[in-house]
């Protein structure tokens, strides 16, 4: 594809495209809070509200062609026998190819209007799922006549009813359409299958499928096919159905026991030149046969489906307002509320619910959760801390976690595919996120929330299974008394990284386990160690002892058996540190002692900002290499993974990022890596930053990434995540042009659409052609707003506070000498502008004047006058409601 894919069309993240048709892997996201579907430029796509109750066949990326998985709609000319698939799946190449096409798509909604003058119709179908608690997706069908006769014609909806979990998409595929119960309404078909199909314990289903349809007149259809069998008749072919193509009426034939079909007939209408009609389909799942009366009530005509898509899109651009910037380029700014929106996605749809994310079966990882918390934040922290609070308590004795989280609260699962692996870096992200938090808040007391600790059979960081635990003892850790125990948040947050300062390999870094933020380093788990990560431990660390020294607290109460973590032992002695970890983990493998005791908090601080001050000169020691970058891991057989092996250069992008990160890297290094990183990992032709370079061979000692091939997903693709977490390492250490260079690279790849091949939003990664891979679901979104948000412009808390220090590139002023960004801050809208007539360099200017709402104001200089801190209770002064505009002039 040589011409762009889509352009913007207002201000609203709105876009068309008259060639998405071509790319039949593309796929465009719909949800409410109880219901996700994917659907393509042919409609194809899925429907579902869990792994187990899907209305639609499932799909993945290679599935999208599949006619079982389409939205058709049908239309019969009974004086020249002609079919016409309204949304092109068809077996007729010939009327496809002579179709016109456009499509219009926005905050999730899409709709596509095809055209066909040799048969002198228009079609325009939208898609939406309405801003309600029920779960349904509506699809308004419009046809037109635009030829300059009246015609007949026959319209037919034809959406397949699969209607049952994913995994009998193969498993008992035939055995499972034996369940069905299949009924007609007046409207349409209700499928309930009898059972939910799984041999470990079949369970009784209350799910129930339906596909109902009118007219804009509210008229019923005319004839109901409840099942393909019936639609299709013996060529069992949803592409060519004989009720369509040879004018085939319903038949009588038992309904039980069959592939469910809602195949929706109207009457035979005529049609004037230029005369329109409309018909309506709701397709849905409920366990509440009320809801599908509500369904036809509320939707009943067309006046409330268009209210309901009203609705929806402002819902959705309610969620895209909450940070959005000005910048003099509508492109960037309309992409920018894409990708705002994707957290809030992913909390919907978890990792596994769209075509790309063909794993799993639903429910969030625990570092997903954490850093899409990152933007939740910034729009709502108030929101937020329910969240938080409650995640907390996923958090094992051992220090290692549940890795998967329900949507009910405390609801935590040990691992999606009952796997037993621990991944070391997740005790980094709860203190990150809480960073964060309590910056944008000053809710320091959220630090003495009590909350308890997940417990399962899985103890001493998943390395033994406690045989004595049972189900029913309950998922919360419990004392010798028999009570849940319940910690401090604080306290959890000791146990997870003082246990992991202990928790050392042979070099004296932390373990890799069974993976680190790089799940494909996975083959590593015995002698593995993850020196990028270790970076992050000791930032943690110093956090803490930070966060404790500024409480103004005494004395802090933990569990007894914590105090094993807090015994002097020498730090460069591997064995006395694994020996004191494993004693912490007899001690509390079971059930804990219930007792308490005082630390001194000044005496706690010091010690954790010992060990940090340790790990740092001990990373920066031994593993930064003369070539101008750091070794981040060690494999299974204990053998550097980077630095120059057989006259290669192997580097990772992650190993530079996290020692920048974490404060390890001091400002000498972090210049050097910059060139390095350029000279390694930036690719000239993609305009992108590899994740790693190219081994050439299998890491069989060290992870399954490199069995991929080179360029995609974990093996050298242009990983967005790591990358923005580059960009916002580098910003953090005051490389602001370099930081926006980095960013911006992501940009420039996800709207080359050419190449990128996908619709607005930041994908996973892009492969080695530059295609965007795993559209929306990722953890890159909320990373790239969070750098661009408090970093690059610069508009954060700080301790509760409002920290104005902007990083902001010469070349984000190349369209205006004015930009801005609006968010909310300790519940105020705020536009803060920027004035940098002289377009001056990251750096390179200081803030020479403020005002509040066109008043000139004092504020706190901080960082030599590049930043301003305005306090908490002057932003709560200004009046609720309204947007305050603080202009900030550089020079």
């Amino acid at each position: 594809m040589s011409e762009k894919l889509w352009r913007f069309t207002d201000n609203l993240g709105s876009f068309e495209s008259y060639n998405a048709d071509r790319i039949k892997s593309l796929y465009f996201p719909l949800a409410n809070e109880r219901i996700m579907s994917s659907v393509s430029p042919t409609l194809h796509g899925d429907i579902k509200t869990g792994h187990g109750s899907f209305l639609m066949i499932p799909v993945s990326r290679p599935d999208l062609a599949n006619s079982r998985s389409s939205r058709n709609f049908w239309v019969y000319l009974p004086k020249t026998r002609t079919s016409w698939s309204a949304c092109g799946v068809s077996k007729d190449i010939r009327q496809i190819e002579q179709d016109e096409f456009r499509l219009n798509a926005g905050l999730l909604w899409q709709q596509i209007t095809r055209r066909n003058k040799e048969i002198g119709l228009q079609a325009k179908i939208l898609s939406f799922i309405p801003a309600v608690p029920q779960a349904l997706e509506i699809m308004l069908v419009e046809l037109t006549n635009i030829s300059s006769k009246s015609m007949e014609l026959i319209p037919t909806a034809a959406i397949p009813i699969y209607g049952r979990s994913a995994d009998n998409l193969r498993d008992h595929r035939h055995v499972t359409s034996l369940l069905q119960r299949a009924r007609l309404d007046r409207f349409g078909v209700i499928a309930k299958p009898t059972l939910l199909f799984d041999e470990k314990g079949h369970h009784k289903n209350k799910d129930i499928y339906f596909v109902l349809g009118w007219d804009q007149k509210s008229g019923a259809p005319e004839y109901i096919y409840p099942t393909q069998e019936m639609f299709c008749q013996d060529d069992s072919d949803l592409e060519s159905p004989a009720a369509v193509l040879k004018n085939k009426l319903p038949y009588k034939v038992t309904l039980q026991g069959k592939e469910a079909m809602g195949a929706l007939r109207f009457p035979e209408i005529i049609l004037p030149s230029s005369g329109s009609y409309s018909y309506i389909i709701v397709m849905g799942i409920t366990d509440d046969e009320s809801e599908i009366r509500k369904a036809k009530a509320d939707f009943g005509n067309l006046s409330k489906v268009k209210l309901a898509l009203e609705q929806s899109k402002s819902s959705w651009f309610k969620k895209s307002n909450d940070i959005s910037f000005n910048t003099g380029d509508c492109n960037f700014d309309n992409w920018l509320r894409w990708v705002s929106i994707q957290p809030e996605l992913r909390r919907i749809f978890g990792c596994s619910f769209l075509p790309d994310f063909d794993y799993g079966k639903g429910g969030r990882g625990w570092r997903d959760l954490w850093q899409d918390c990152l933007a939740l934040i910034l729009n709502n922290p108030k929101a937020t801390r329910r969240m938080l609070v409650n995640n907390f308590g996923g958090i094992r004795i051992d220090g290692s976690n549940a890795t998967i989280i329900g949507k009910a609260n405390g609801e935590f699962i040990a691992d999606r595919n009952n796997i037993s692996r621990v991944w070391m870096d997740h005790g980094i992200w709860p203190l990150v996120t809480l960073e964060l938090y309590l910056n944008e808040t000053g809710d320091y007391g959220i630090l003495s929330e009590r909350i308890p600790y997940f417990r399962d059979s899985r103890i001493f960081r998943s390395g033994c299974q406690d045989t004595a635990w049972r189900p029913s003892d309950g998922t919360q850790l419990k004392t010798a008394a028999g009570r849940v125990y319940k910690g401090t948040i604080l306290e959890h947050l000791l146990v997870e990284n003082l246990v992991q300062f202990y928790n050392v390999g042979s070099h004296n870094y932390v373990r890799l386990e069974g993976a680190d933020w790089n799940d494909g380093l996975d083959m590593a788990q015995e002698n593995g160690e993850s020196v990028a990560f270790s970076c992050m431990y000791a930032y943690n660390l110093a956090l803490l002892a930070g966060l404790l020294s500024g409480s103004g607290i005494k004395k802090v109460r933990v569990f007894r058996e914590l105090g094993i973590l807090l015994e002097k032992s020498g730090y460069n002695n591997i064995r006395a540190k694994q020996k004191l970890l494993n004693r912490y983990f007899e001690k509390t493998s079971g059930r804990l002692s219930g007792n308490k005791r005082e630390i001194d908090v000044l005496q706690l601080a010091g010690d954790l900002k010992e060990k940090s001050s340790w790990m740092n000169g001990y990373i920066r020691k031994k593993e930064w290499l003369k070539k101008g970058f750091f070794n981040g891991y060690y494999d299974n057989e204990k053998r550097r993974v980077e630095g120059k092996k057989k006259n290669l250069m192997r580097m990772s992008l992650a190993s530079q990022t996290f020692p920048i990160m974490g404060q390890v890297a001091d400002d000498n290094q972090i210049k050097h890596i910059l060139k390095s990183v350029d000279k390694y990992l930036f690719d000239n032709e993609s305009g992108g930053y590899r994740l790693n370079t190219d081994f050439k061979e299998q890491q069989l000692k060290l992870g399954r990434a490199f069995s991929f091939s080179y360029g995609d997903k974990e093996n050298g693709a242009v990983f967005n995540h790591m990358v923005a977490m580059f960009a916002y390492a580098l910003c953090r250490r005051g490389y602001g042009e370099e930081a926006w260079k980095v960013l911006d690279s992501i940009y420039a790849m996800a709207t080359n659409t050419p190449k990128a091949r996908i619709y607005p939003c930041i994908p996973e990664y892009f492969n080695i052609e530059g295609r965007g891979m795993y559209s929306y679901l990722t953890g890159s979104a909320s990373w790239f707003m969070l750098t661009l948000a408090t970093q690059i412009f610069g508009v954060r808390g700080l301790s509760g506070n409002l920290l104005i220090q902007p990083n902001l590139s010469a070349s984000q002023f190349r369209h205006q000498n004015r930009i801005s960004i609006r968010r909310i801050f300790a519940g105020r809208k705020l536009e803060v502008s920027f004035f940098n007539p002289k377009r001056l360099k990251a750096g390179r200017y200081r803030i020479i004047k403020a005002s509040l709402n066109a008043v000139r104001f004092p504020a706190f200089p901080v960082n030599q006058g590049k930043g301003i801190l305005i306090g908490r209770r002057e932003i709560q002064r200004l009046a609720q409601g309204k947007t305050h505009k603080i202009d900030i002039f550089l020079g």
